[in-house]
């Protein structure tokens, strides 16, 4: 197994795809010569030439309709938007058509697409950088939503996504890129997508997170663990819609407490969702009340004061251990 980062990891599933499948193209704002804003798509132009790997204007309404267009041709289009703050104006199309393809042609036709983007803050950038608008996307019919949280699922779950007969939008955590390397097989590796991970198995609480704030949590329940015996369950999300919501639910009925941590803001965020999903289906087990630890209803500040707005390990430790104590 070779040791490697986030972005490596996804540049090794764009070329395995692209060598396997003549149909998977690239396209997006300096994809080509430039490799990407983050290197992502970095070397390969060079390997596939420039009818594969498309540098586009600053356009991401364009982008996108290119790419549908292409999907229904019979291609497997890959559009990275340079950053998920820009990616807003591709939203009419994404709603509007890219969703809404299988179900307006009765099933004859689907969209087999995937809109990559950087995703989220922690990287001192500037307004627009470092937005998480994971809802928006998770809120769009038609449209499944990933968010890897390691080099290896980030890996897996791209050839997921690229082989999937719908489209999807695959978030990718900016500051986990070059965060920390993994064990990625040499060999194919591919994950279910909407099919969560227990990351720890535990039976006093769970708490539920995706994207970078996994890393977060984690750390908070190991400082939590250093000072006290409790059983908690980590659960990874992964694909935030369609979410799983089995595994969930099978995890509140064994531990009756539940933290959910999302770097997004507040209101209307996917905790929201988990906390219905829970009470729809496993209100009863629960012994008390759900707690959300998340970013607040402000637009993400920019340089210093980003560490303020993203949930701290420390923040996530309280709330874990105020659901315990109640």
């Amino acid at each position: 197994m070779a040791k490697l980062t986030m972005v490596q990891a996804i540049n090794l599933a764009l070329k395995e795809e692209m060598t396997k499948d003549e149909q998977v193209i690239v396209l997006g704002q300096d994809v080509g010569v430039d490799g990407g804003v983050f290197r992502v798509t970095e070397g390969l132009i060079e390997q596939f030439g420039s009818e594969r790997v498309i540098d586009t204007p600053l356009a991401e309404s364009a982008i996108i309709g290119a790419a549908l267009g292409m999907a229904i041709a019979g291609m497997k289009p890959v559009a990275e938007m340079q950053f998920s703050g820009f990616s807003y104006f591709m939203l009419p199309e994404l709603e509007c058509n890219v969703g809404r393809f299988r179900v307006r042609t009765r099933g004859m036709f689907s969209a087999p697409l995937v809109v990559r983007m950087p995703n989220g803050g922690g990287v001192k950038a500037l307004e627009h950088h470092s937005e998480n608008k994971e809802a928006y996307y998770a809120h769009t019919p038609g449209v499944k939503t990933v968010i890897p949280s390691s080099p290896r699922n980030a890996r897996a779950l791209l050839v997921a996504a690229i082989r999937d007969p719908d489209p999807v939008v695959f978030m990718e955590p900016t500051r986990l890129y070059r965060a920390f390397r993994e064990d990625v097989p040499e060999e194919e590796d591919i994950m279910e997508l909407s099919k969560a991970r227990i990351v720890r198995e535990g039976t006093e609480i769970t708490v539920i997170s995706w994207g970078a704030q996994l890393h977060d949590t984690i750390k908070a329940v190991d400082e939590i663990q250093s000072e006290k015996d409790v059983s908690v369950e980590i659960i990874d999300l992964l694909t935030i819609y369609p979410m799983d919501v089995e595994t969930i639910v099978n995890s509140i009925e064994k531990t009756g407490r539940c933290v959910i941590v999302q770097e997004a803001q507040k209101t209307l965020g996917m905790a929201s969702e988990i906390i219905a999903v829970i009470n729809d289906n496993a209100l009863l087990s629960l012994e008390a009340p759900i707690k959300r630890v998340t970013g607040y209803d402000l637009p993400p500040p920019t340089f210093g004061r980003e560490h303020m707005y993203i949930p701290s390990h420390g923040k996530i430790k309280r709330a874990i251990i105020e659901t315990l104590e109640f």
